[in-house]
């Protein structure tokens, strides 16, 4: 057994991301891009934030309000694009939405954000775990 098919493991690497949250603050650059999402019906209510020069993820980051799921998943996402090319970063979100819609998908990018796996089991929680992938992915179509 995989270490993250351990519930208990599972939720303890939510919890962290969750109280302690990885680049939770604005990037002050003038040229970082920026999207605010939010959802209706549930507390999200947040901006990613995302400077991207020679085509790389030099910073990324974002503030707001959210749940456990939106928290946790986008503080991976922080951790995961971080100094990554424009395409490895967008592999990597694609990754990470087939895992959340229960399809087939390449584990080994991922890192803790496969703890999110059977997110897919909630159905209301899937906008959850992929509200700041999706701010995301609309930044990075744009390079």
């Amino acid at each position: 057994m995989h270490i993250f098919d351990d519930p208990m493991v599972m939720r303890q690497v939510i919890m962290d991301h969750y109280q302690h949250p990885r680049n939770r603050r604005v990037i002050e650059d003038p040229k970082a891009k920026n999207r605010h999402m939010h959802t209706a019906g549930c507390v999200d209510d947040i901006h990613i934030y995302m400077l991207i020069e020679d085509h790389k993820v030099k910073d990324v980051s974002f503030e707001g309000v959210a749940c456990t799921i939106s928290t946790s998943s986008t503080s991976m996402m922080t951790e995961l694009l971080y100094g990554k090319t424009i395409d490895e970063a967008k592999y990597i979100i694609a990754q990470y939405k087939a895992m959340i819609q229960n399809e087939t998908y390449d584990g080994s990018v991922l890192n803790d954000a496969v703890v999110l796996k059977n997110t897919h089991k909630q159905a209301s929680r899937i906008n959850c775990a992929l509200i700041g992938w999706k701010a995301a992915i609309d930044i990075l179509k744009e390079e």
